[in-house]
């Protein structure tokens, strides 16, 4: 059971490359909501295993990730909403998230952000192939997570913004009558 004193929480999550971080950002600012971006907050409270030289990223263990966030969800008593963005936000227990976002993209437009970012190939196809078998969906689906998916290849920041914001007050409308 949520504690009815914490922040109502919203993830953004999906594969790199699909546009949450974009998204989270303009929201959050839109709303002066506060905004935990996972990579930084990873590196900032040093929650990494190491790093992985063949990937090129950090090894991030979503279980620790998890009960690091809950913890300073919890602590949170000034925040009214918090967002959470990072491709691993999903693995929040579904008590403690209001809404999930998951965002995804065509694969040619996903591919070609990708290599836009220098990324080699072998990491876009890795990508690629994670954005084909819909692996964070899948996964935030396995936690029971109450999901809006939105495709961020042909709709623009500010349409998506509507989307979760619409999404999110029918939610809160929901959990207050409960």
């Amino acid at each position: 059971m949520p504690h009815q004193d914490r922040p109502k929480v919203i993830v953004i999550s999906g594969t790199p490359g699909t546009g949450k971080s974009t998204l989270a950002k303009k929201l959050s600012l839109s709303k002066y909501w506060k905004l935990i971006e996972i990579n930084k907050y990873v590196k900032r409270y040093d929650l990494d295993d190491g790093y992985d030289k063949a990937r090129g990223s950090l090894i991030v263990n979503p279980e620790r990730l998890s009960k690091a966030l809950v913890k300073t969800i919890n602590k949170d008593s000034a925040s009214k909403v918090i967002i959470i963005e990072g491709h691993l936000a999903h693995f929040l227990p579904k008590d403690m998230v209001d809404l999930c976002v998951i965002t995804t993209a065509n694969l040619s437009s996903l591919a070609n952000r990708l290599a836009g970012r220098g990324y080699p190939d072998h990491k876009v196809r890795e990508n690629v192939d994670s954005e084909i078998f819909e692996v964070c969906l899948s996964e935030a689906r396995d936690l029971g997570h109450n999901i809006l998916i939105l495709d961020t290849s042909n709709i623009s920041v500010g349409e998506s913004k509507k989307k979760i914001l619409a999404k999110f007050t029918a939610i809160s409308k929901i959990k207050k009558s409960e």
